[in-house]
């Protein structure tokens, strides 16, 4: 019996000092939880001005701005009414501070707020093109890598514009930082919109020295849009150039990367037909002859449905208007990868379409001789595409 009660005493202390607590949580009000950080070229604002001039001073260069997201906004007492209309505030705060380290930023950011900012929910990250001209990803992603608080899930993003204006919005209630994440949700509409690059994909991306793409975001009048993408040079790190939105959805026709999406062209009478993308096959193959000469062909199926026809003098059922009619999207998507491909092989000569992958899964032995100047030998090599598009039916109406 003895023994029974000494055991039964072990197990309850061993089950009490083994579950988890609560004692070192802090509470949400008292903490500043940043979802989204912009870092723009080193400028300061008109108050960190005003700040400096009355002593706010410390020893640094004002390489980068960051201002970073806080939700939510701190309020006291019961909501404040606006113009006597009971519009509502904005339920996050930015606060911008420049220097030449993050982390620096964030502790002096400590001097201007009444509770610590906390990273654990930072959603993304917008860096503006200018910024990435001046100063390498590496350099930029540094601390974010480092810090333990910052969640690898955090996805990055470019911005030509200032990126601070993307972490604003005029519609009262939404958190800027919150929408850009779920914006990506639309890639199965269309493959305009990328699947989005997390900082653990992009330190590898780095490390490896690929040059790669970045979903650009535009700002106008507080509506944001997915418009391209910028591209980083692997071997310096640096922005280098940008992609059209057309041209971003052609990297998804050759990885086969689309779930949805349109083609648009004209017909013969300068009308237009609209093809609505169901599904999408790419199969990239390498060839090497001569043991050194490398060359690939692309071969993409797509079906999908003739869903908009503006030509009511044309019959669609008919199956040589339909022919007629997949001809001309195959000849548009073709047009299209055409385009890209002579922007990524003769104006910036780098390859972020991912062929460089398929030579190091294919043909390892090969790709260990050309991977130190990748991008420059692809620019060099041919690539041919074999591309069918197939109408499979014609929406619910056929009148």
């Amino acid at each position: 019996m003895c023994r029974r009660s000494i055991l039964s005493v072990l197990l309850t202390f061993i089950l009490l000092v083994t579950q988890v607590g609560c004692w070192s949580s802090k509470e949400v009000e008292e903490l500043s939880i940043y979802t989204g950080i912009a870092l723009d070229r080193g400028e300061l604002t008109p108050l960190e001005q005003d700040l400096e001039k009355k002593g706010s001073r410390y020893f640094k260069k004002n390489k980068i701005t960051a201002s970073v997201q806080i939700i939510p906004k701190k309020s006291s007492g019961s909501p404040s009414k606006q113009g006597g209309g009971g519009g509502q505030e904005p339920n996050y705060n930015n606060i911008t501070s420049t220097g030449d380290s993050l982390l620096e930023i964030f502790r002096q950011l400590s001097l201007r707020l009444d509770r610590p900012i906390i990273g654990h929910h930072l959603k993304v990250m917008v860096v503006s093109t200018e910024l990435a001209k001046q100063q390498t990803m590496q350099q930029l992603m540094d601390f974010v890598l480092r810090d333990n608080d910052i969640r690898p899930s955090c996805l990055v993003f470019l911005s030509k514009q200032r990126a601070a204006n993307t972490l604003v919005t005029k519609y009262k209630g939404e958190i800027p930082s919150i929408h850009i994440l779920n914006m990506l949700r639309n890639h199965f509409r269309t493959s305009k919109v990328m699947r989005g690059v997390n900082l653990s994909e992009l330190d590898g991306l780095m490390h490896s020295k690929k040059s790669y793409i970045l979903q650009n975001i535009t700002e106008s009048g507080g509506e944001l849009e997915f418009s391209g993408a910028g591209i980083i040079k692997g071997e310096t790190g640096h922005w280098m150039g940008s992609l059209g939105q057309q041209e971003v959805e052609s990297i998804g026709w050759i990885k086969g990367d689309v779930e949805g999406g349109a083609v648009k062209t004209y017909d013969e009478h300068n009308e237009a037909i609209t093809y609505e993308i169901k599904s999408v096959k790419s199969k990239i193959t390498t060839k090497v002859t001569n043991g050194s000469d490398i060359s690939f062909h692309v071969k993409i199926e797509s079906k999908g449905r003739l869903i908009e026809n503006w030509d009511d003098k044309a019959d669609p059922t008919e199956t040589r208007n339909m022919k007629e009619a997949e001809k001309e999207f195959e000849k548009q998507v073709t047009t299209r990868i055409k385009t890209l491909m002579h922007k990524l092989q003769s104006e910036y000569k780098v390859d972020v379409a991912g062929f460089g992958e398929h030579l190091h899964i294919e043909k390892p032995q090969i790709w260990k001789k050309v991977k130190d100047d990748w991008d420059y030998k692809f620019s060099k090599i041919p690539v041919t595409f074999d591309i069918k598009l197939t109408i499979t039916d014609l929406g619910s109406s056929a009148e």
